[in-house]
């Protein structure tokens, strides 16, 4: 007969198992304790900040000051550049420098109007809206004129996603609290510490869609934020907490909405295809800010972690935050440090300048050092299908790496090339240690690049 522990572990274990998720997927080492108890600080603002114009997936916005100009905390600074594209406001009243190239958490140098810092507590808030009698259109037009931009990775243009094209029925918003990139904790902080404002910005989210219904979905290791989000959608009948089973990448779109809905969204289309709008956690609270508050979008929740900080922390910090001043902040780097990261350590980008800024939708800020990191020799596929169970997607990813290599464009493209999120999830799990996400993202520009002459000639 089994004993009692022998029970309970098989019951848990019973449970995990009926978890919803997704096919494929892997399970990183988390390293989240680093900071997941550690309440936000808010970083004073440096004396010089550096806003990048292109904050967001789309066009660059288009600078509306010069140097010299003298700017408010919320003046606006730069304008939208067509339909996606984002306005950009001032975090800090100070005098414009100059507006020159400068590195980016892209990799790629950007456009960027420098401000240095002036004495001052002038702040330039838009007016607060009843969020009883706000109409669709109107939240709408507030998140676009805060300048919100999704908080998930992407940072696309949120009002953008608010209006779907016509025809295109919304029937269910899902927030994203998953968080599955490892060491971040911002999201987790987020739903501890503003779980009203996510569940009142949620509201008007739906609100803004028409949709019937809200789900935020969290992953199981979570237990305290799934407690407190249940107990603030308590007495919204529309919104439910969905559980979902601890797995990268459940926070992508597709895996999250199919994890929640089961619904699959088609091959190069989009949540709106099947009713469905999805968004960030972090990006709720901006939605939230922005008609209760009147607050735009000028600042980024990050977590800053990693074995090579001294002292790991969640901020808020004003967009164009240079990274060193962030790093000192939480006490310097040691001496073995490696690598800093822009984002989480699947999807982010190596930072290879320090004075690079923070943008609206980074969410961390990671210091790696030579324990973190993995270096192994390549050797030759294995064909053992590993990176085929781990892709989330049923993409080939050997395949698209090896027709990458050879630039087999069209080849790749008739593969799927263009489908793939760049997880990253099939480069972790190869024996092999073949840079396949490497060499997807890499054939993957180039035939994005082909479409676009294509559409041109």
């Amino acid at each position: 007969m089994p004993n009692h522990s022998e029970v309970k572990i098989g019951l848990k274990m019973s449970l995990i198992s009926k978890l919803k998720t997704f096919k494929g997927g892997i399970h990183p080492k988390e390293y989240k304790s680093l900071t997941n108890k550690m309440e936000f600080e808010t970083i004073p603002i440096p004396q010089k900040l550096i806003i990048p114009l292109a904050q967001n997936l789309g066009n660059p916005s288009i600078s509306l000051v010069k140097k010299n100009d003298l700017v408010k905390t919320g003046d606006i600074i730069a304008e939208q550049n067509g339909f996606v594209s984002s306005i950009i406001h001032s975090p800090v009243n100070g005098k414009v420098t100059k507006i020159s190239n400068h590195p980016s958490v892209t990799g790629i140098p950007i456009n960027s109007i420098n401000i240095e810092k002036i004495d001052s507590n002038e702040i330039n808030l838009m007016s607060i809206l009843d969020p009883e009698r706000i109409s669709s259109e109107q939240i709408i037009e507030r998140v676009k004129y805060a300048g919100i931009v999704g908080q998930g990775g992407a940072a696309f243009p949120t009002y953008v996603k608010l209006s779907p094209p016509k025809g295109k029925k919304i029937e269910h918003v899902i927030l994203n609290g998953c968080e599955c990139e490892p060491y971040l904790s911002r999201d987790f902080r987020l739903m501890i510490e503003k779980p009203e404002e996510i569940i009142l910005g949620m509201q008007l989210i739906i609100k803004a869609v028409s949709a019937t219904k809200g789900t935020v979905g969290i992953e199981d290791n979570k237990p305290e934020a799934i407690e407190m989000i249940r107990n603030a959608a308590k007495n919204y009948q529309n919104i439910s907490v969905e559980v979902v089973k601890t797995k990268y990448p459940q926070g992508a779109e597709k895996m999250l909405i199919k994890a929640v809905t089961n619904k699959e969204v088609p091959p190069n289309k989009l949540p709106f295809d099947v009713g469905i709008v999805i968004q960030n956690i972090a990006t709720a609270i901006s939605v939230h800010d922005a008609i209760i508050k009147g607050m735009p979008q000028i600042s980024a929740s990050l977590t800053v972690s990693g074995l090579g900080i001294k002292n790991p922390k969640n901020l808020i910090v004003p967009i164009g935050t240079p990274i060193s001043d962030i790093l000192d902040y939480c006490g310097g780097i040691v001496q073995n440090t490696v690598r800093i990261i822009a984002g989480g350590p699947m999807m982010g980008a190596s930072i290879y300048d320090l004075s690079t800024p923070v943008m609206k939708a980074t969410s961390g800020i990671l210091v790696l050092t030579e324990e973190e990191i993995t270096h192994k020799e390549e050797t030759n596929c294995l064909r053992c299908g590993k990176c085929v169970e781990a892709c989330a997607l049923n993409l080939i990813p050997t395949r698209l790496a090896r027709l990458s290599l050879l630039d087999k464009l069209e080849l790749a493209e008739t593969q799927g090339i263009t489908i793939c999120m760049e997880c990253g999830s099939c480069a972790y799990t190869c024996p092999a240690n073949i840079p396949l996400a490497q060499w997807i993202r890499y054939g993957k520009q180039k035939v994005l690049s082909l479409q676009k002459e294509r559409k041109s000639a």
